[in-house]
């Protein structure tokens, strides 16, 4: 080692500062150009746009001129313009009334369906502010006590919950018509006194015990997570996972260091914003409150054009047309929900400016390490390239934090399927949309299926669809992936070094905040002054401002009712109509640059200053990943050991499984049809249904890794499991059921079924001559299993 202040070091340690600054320079150029480029892109082509269907309507108005119809083109664009701002400033006040009465019912779930309350947190101990619903299905919807259950864990990440139930063909619907029942884990706007997340966390695993306990003949229930739900499904199944079923997680931000250069600007808020010194100091302001507005006004700032004007010019195109759905999303949009300064403290620590679930180091409370290898369910992870508040990366990233390589998601027994969709945006994930339905069906039909896999890391496509609604169907392809095949998505993690930085400030300043500022701004606050600032908060009287409370909208109000009746709409060929459209897409693109321009010099200052040797120094005690196993180590852990030393010993059901493993591993996917026969035969076939899904899992782990570490091995004993010639007729006959026609196999598919066959001393394979019917179908076949499975 060498001496601290030796001249080897001080020259050693300006080299690597030199090597972080030519990185820098070289990231701040990669940064600007890619920020110009798509700018000028983008917009360049905009503006073809704009002046392309200016052309045509200079012609119209031209025309109208000379036919002496200009005037009266413009007198019917001034009285229907009239009339639609009228009839939009109703809306509004609608929505503001919608508001007040929404807070005064004490903002319930926007939920479309009628529920019945099964538990209520706040009668826990400690109590919580959370509650589990069983939904109610509609007229002309039966459900099944006997199929698994769903829990959909809605975001509380500013707004109520509900968005997931939010329309006939969401989640909620999917899953209803479908057959399961739906249960749904809300919560009330205002926490619990000392609420903190871990009693947030119990008090699901109550509820989840609950709902097994109403349907004890059902497997474990399938858990939806959505957006911020997502990672609480994670805490949830990590710190419990003998109680969940497969795991559903959709737009999660779990890894929130990652992203592209050139995109995903959220992520640096957390360094130019302070760490988490601004939710504590809004949070002593707010009396030990933190107010759910200022993460909504943190999504609206992402796409300003949109949020601030387009949906506002929607409503005014048409509002006779738009007013329910504005009004719809609207209820859901302005339902501010609060937390205890315990819980969004935790969450920007732990998560966003920390990054401490994805690396193995998060603890729920004190004492309790969360470690998402400890998850034994299936685990199905949703993420689009459209998704600009959780991106692909943040999304699946934590998959290569947690795992050496894709054998050690197999080794450890871990099933982990993922689907990217590549336009869909954030809440399309889990409202309702074509796309997001789509990927929704499949998932809850496929869940039937989808834990005959075998351990691995896989990727879900969707091949063909049929049907319409919520009965469309979908023929799916599940297809063996590698970790570097997740990699791919992120254009590199060295740019994550800069986060540790400010993960390590942000301690720090939160602990000088703690000693130094905090005592004297709780002493400044009060309940009234606290009460007082979230009613002045900006997204609260913008949306009140318009409401009855305001007595100038009686007037309008009153406006509202004569426009009604004397409605008259413009032609929709008048020429004004096209250069109003024209003028609102000039608007929007107006924000669109400014949003392109600031989101540019977000991104450069992050780089400029997390980026130089100074603070890569300050935070390379946070620029940690978890300790990682050698690859060639994972063969020498003791259970992997344990379990080959059992390679000879099993019996029908141990072979049968085996020999579906050797066919997955030659083939590298599998295709729906099979995976339904699998399931089939080994949840409903004896001996197979006799184990219970948890044996069940329990050989197919087993046999994964005697396949994974011993494959020649676990080939040259299948004659010690079967040495009966019939039960070994019966057991490659079930492989063939299952593996379909030879003529649709892969060629080394075909090669692995003929030396399955050779060692246990059958014919060689027939083409065409696999059976359609279930070998097992209808018989008890007990004795086929061996006194003690392996």
């Amino acid at each position: 080692m060498l001496p601290l202040y030796s001249p080897e070091n001080f020259f050693r340690r300006e080299a690597e500062g030199g090597s972080i600054q030519a990185t820098q320079a070289q990231d701040l150029g990669e940064v600007l150009t890619i920020h110009m480029q798509k700018i000028t892109r983008s917009h360049g082509v905009r503006l073809r746009q704009t002046w392309e269907q200016l052309n045509p309507l200079f012609g119209r108005l031209q025309d109208a001129a000379n036919h002496g119809e200009l005037f009266k083109e413009a007198q019917d664009y001034a009285r229907d313009a009239a009339q639609r701002a009228i009839l939009t400033l109703d809306v509004l006040r609608e929505r503001g009334n919608n508001d007040i009465a929404h807070e005064a019912a004490g903002m319930p779930p926007v939920l479309i369906y009628d529920y019945d309350v099964v538990m209520d947190g706040k009668d826990l101990t400690p109590p919580v502010n959370y509650y589990l619903l069983k939904i109610k299905p509609p007229a002309g919807v039966e459900t099944f006590d006997w199929k698994r259950p769903y829990l959909i864990i809605d975001p509380r990440a500013g707004h109520g919950a509900g968005i997931g139930g939010f329309k006939p063909d969401s989640q909620v619907g999917v899953a209803l018509h479908d057959g399961h029942p739906v249960y749904f884990t809300v919560f009330r706007p205002q926490p619990e006194p000392g609420q903190t997340l871990a009693d947030v966390m119990r008090a699901e695993a109550k509820f989840v015990g609950e709902i097994r306990r109403r349907h004890p003949d059902a497997p474990k229930p399938i858990i939806v997570g959505n957006c911020q739900g997502g990672w609480a499904t994670l805490i949830l199944a990590a710190a419990n996972p003998e109680v969940t079923g497969p795991l559903v997680i959709n737009g999660a931000p779990v890894a929130a260091w990652s992203g592209r250069k050139g995109e995903n600007p959220m992520r640096y808020n957390g360094g130019l914003l302070g760490g988490i010194l601004p939710a504590l100091l809004l949070a002593d302001l707010g009396g030990g409150i933190f107010d759910g507005a200022n993460l909504v006004m943190n999504f609206e700032i992402l796409n300003p054009g949109r949020l601030y004007f387009g949906d506002y010019f929607d409503l005014y195109v048409a509002p006779e047309k738009q007013k329910a759905r504005f009004l719809e999303f609207q209820r859901w949009w302005g339902g501010f929900h609060l937390m205890n300064e315990q819980e969004i403290h935790w969450i920007v620590e732990q998560i966003f400016v920390g990054n401490r679930l994805a690396r193995g180091e998060a603890r729920i409370e004190r004492g309790r390490r969360l470690d998402i290898k400890s998850i034994r369910s299936p685990i199905i992870v949703f993420a689009s390239l459209g998704d600009n508040i959780t991106p692909p990366q943040q999304a699946l990233n934590w998959i290569v934090d947690t795992f050496v390589d894709e054998h050690e998601i197999r080794i450890r027994g871990h099933r982990i399927i993922y689907m990217i969709h590549d336009k869909v945006g954030h809440l399309g994930i889990f409202v309702s949309s074509s796309i997001a339905k789509k990927e929704h069906s499949e998932v809850t039909s496929t869940m039937k299926t989808i834990e005959a896999l075998a351990p691995g890391l896989y990727e879900m496509t969707i091949d063909e669809t049929e049907g319409e609604g919520v009965h469309e169907h979908f023929r799916v392809s599940f297809h063996e992936r590698k970790l570097s095949d997740l990699a791919a998505f992120d254009d590199s993690r060295d740019d994550e070094k800069g986060f540790a930085t400010v993960s390590r400030l942000s301690e720090l300043g939160s602990e000088l905040y703690d000693m130094g500022v905090r005592p004297l701004v709780q002493a400044s606050v009060n309940r009234q002054t606290a009460e007082l600032s979230r009613r002045l908060h900006p997204a609260r009287v913008s949306r009140r401002v318009f409401s009855d409370e305001n007595p100038a909208m009686k007037i309008v109000a009153q406006a509202a009712a004569r426009v009604a009746e004397a409605r008259e709409p413009a032609d929709r060929d008048n020429p004004f109509l096209g250069l109003e459209k024209i003028w609102a897409e000039g608007v929007v693109q107006m924000f669109d640059f400014w949003r392109d321009l600031r989101d540019a010099a977000y991104e450069m200052s992050f780089f400029a200053i997390y980026g130089n040797p100074w603070m890569q120094r300050l935070g390379a005690p946070n620029a940690y990943s978890r300790k990682r196993l050698d690859p060639g180590e994972l063969a020498h852990l003791p259970e992997v050991e344990e379990i080959l030393l059992g390679v000879d010993r099993g019996g029908f059901d141990v072979a049968v499984i085996r020999m579906l493993i050797l066919m997955v591993e030659s083939r590298g996917a599998v295709r729906r049809d099979r995976l339904e026969r699998s399931a089939k035969v080994l949840s409903q076939d004896e001996p197979f249904a006799s184990l219970g899904a948890e044996k069940r899992s329990a050989i197919i782990r087993e046999q994964t890794i005697v396949v994974e570490f011993a494959r020649e091995r676990a080939i040259e004993t299948l004659p010690d499991l079967l040495p009966d010639l019939e039960d070994r007729r019966r057991a490659v006959a079930t492989v063939e059921y299952i593996a379909g026609s030879v003529d649709e196999m892969l060629p080394q598919t075909v090669k692995t079924l003929e030396k399955l066959r050779a060692v246990l001393g059958l014919e060689s394979v027939v083409v065409g001559g696999a059976s359609k019917i279930d070998p097992l179908e209808g018989g008890k076949k007990k004795s086929l299993a061996a006194p003690t499975a392996a």
